[in-house]
């Protein structure tokens, strides 16, 4: 199968025009003529994901958040670790392809909602609207039962199967109405709290906005960047398995990007 004909398909289910201005998706190195039999799904390029890339003879590295992003990278040589992982790619033939906030609209949004069980579900912050739809970022909606801040809590921890959660606000807080954004959602929570939600569910908190959150009236739940929007991994094989079956798809290692002590 041609990376074309990949993007084609990748393109028709989440279309380039839905991610955000300030993003860089799509093909970020590589061929749209090259043939592709072997895919290795990443939240990220890393460059332990890049070797595993050239060791398993991948053909396309598939990920969520883009190589090339906000680094301001000027040359693609091993003078840096951004441009040794791009030229080990190219030197290897290997295709690099980013979807990201216009998965988090078309995809993840939807899907984190769903391994919630979110009810009367609407989108957090409208990024997309025509006479046909509005598509966005994050998903606000009734949690499946009634429970408390800290059950809420233990709820997503092992819904997403992630180590910890970190919360603020009142452990015995009731909570109906949950939003969540995958990645970090810290701009978001004044939306949330206008929505009606009595918690946000995201990742990277910060001390302060974690604190003024609750002083506004809006638990937080911070469950990690990597901790929900791992999803996108499982999310995109069972894509491929369905709309590209001819692909051999791989996955790469699920474990959280740090260590605790």
């Amino acid at each position: 199968m041609q990376m074309s004909e990949i993007i084609a398909v990748i393109e028709q289910f989440c279309p380039r025009s839905f991610a955000e201005d300030w993003d860089n998706v799509g093909l970020l190195a590589g061929h749209a003529d090259r043939d592709v039999n072997r895919v290795l799904l990443a939240l990220d390029a890393t460059g332990e994901n890049v070797d595993r890339a050239v060791r398993e003879h991948c053909d396309l590295l598939l990920t969520h958040h883009p190589l090339i992003f906000r680094d301001g990278i000027s040359r693609a040589s091993d003078e840096d670790y951004i441009g040794k992982r791009i030229e080990k790619l190219i030197r290897n033939d290997i295709c690099c392809y980013a979807m990201h906030t216009n998965f988090d609209v078309m995809g993840m949004a939807d899907a984190a909602a769903d391994d919630l069980k979110l009810t009367e579900r609407k989108v957090l912050e409208v990024t997309f609207e025509d006479e046909i739809s509005r598509e966005g970022i994050g998903r606000i909606g009734t949690l499946p039962e009634h429970m408390t801040l800290r059950e809420c809590a233990v709820y997503v921890r092992d819904v997403f199967h992630i180590p910890h959660v970190r919360f603020w606000g009142d452990p015995e807080q009731p909570i109906v109405v949950a939003a969540i954004l995958p990645g970090s959602g810290k701009d978001e929570i004044d939306l949330a709290e206008k929505a009606g939600a009595d918690v946000m569910i995201t990742g990277d908190i910060t001390h302060h906005v974690g604190i003024d959150a609750v002083e506004k009236g809006i638990a937080v739940i911070d469950a990690g960047h990597y901790g929900i929007e791992k999803i996108f991994v499982p999310y995109m094989k069972d894509f491929m398995a369905r709309e590209m079956p001819s692909l051999e798809v791989l996955a790469a290692e699920d474990k959280e990007p740090f260590e605790e002590v």
